[in-house]
């Protein structure tokens, strides 16, 4: 059986307004869900009795971590090496996934952290102590000597190839050692 369009209830007029509404309609919709940004997601692995003191931007943070990505791939660890590290808080030293997600953690506590590219991202031009010279990639928790590291640029959507992947979510779990906390001026 087959239909005219003389054969429908409404005019060909009115039926193609009514595809046209519908469309665009769908469109916004389209796009919103599609602009939604991954939120990062901080999941507590090991709470503490007592916590006299949580960090907070400003403090010098002692840590051991592990970064992995989505697929279960190691691409660094501080662990093996014995050596924490240590930064300050909330000032851009590392990715902002980090400087967020570590906020009012306890001295021994655990968390693992999910951070979504645009959070794995760095502050641009920050003078790292590893050389005192501006860097414009991102260095990716290496140790250099017995000094500070420092994450300058961040992965994002390029990566750091070819451990990271551009577009990487990136996963850590952390542990925070000590809080060297600075006195108030």
């Amino acid at each position: 059986m087959s239909f005219l369009s003389s054969d429908l209830p409404f005019p060909t007029d009115m039926r193609l307004n009514l595809v046209l509404a519908v469309t665009l309609m769908s469109i916004p919709m389209a796009l919103v869900q599609g602009a939604e940004k991954k939120k990062l997601q901080i999941g507590i692995k090991k709470r503490v009795d007592n916590c006299p003191i949580k960090s907070r931007k400003g403090d010098v943070l002692n840590m051991h971590y592990t970064g992995k990505l989505e697929d279960g791939t190691e691409f660094d660890s501080s662990i093996p090496r014995n050596q924490p590290f240590t930064f300050t808080l909330g000032t851009g030293q590392v990715i902002k996934g980090w400087d967020q997600g570590l906020l009012g953690m306890c001295e021994g506590e655990k968390r693992k952290l999910v951070i979504p590219s645009e959070l794995g991202e760095c502050y641009r031009n920050l003078i790292c102590s590893v050389s005192f010279k501006i860097y414009e990639k991102c260095m990716i928790f290496r140790p250099y000597f017995q000094m500070r590291h420092c994450l300058t640029t961040g992965y994002g959507d390029r990566g750091a190839p070819p451990k990271i992947p551009g577009g990487a979510t990136l996963i850590f779990e952390v542990e925070l050692l000590s809080i060297e906390r600075r006195s108030d001026l």
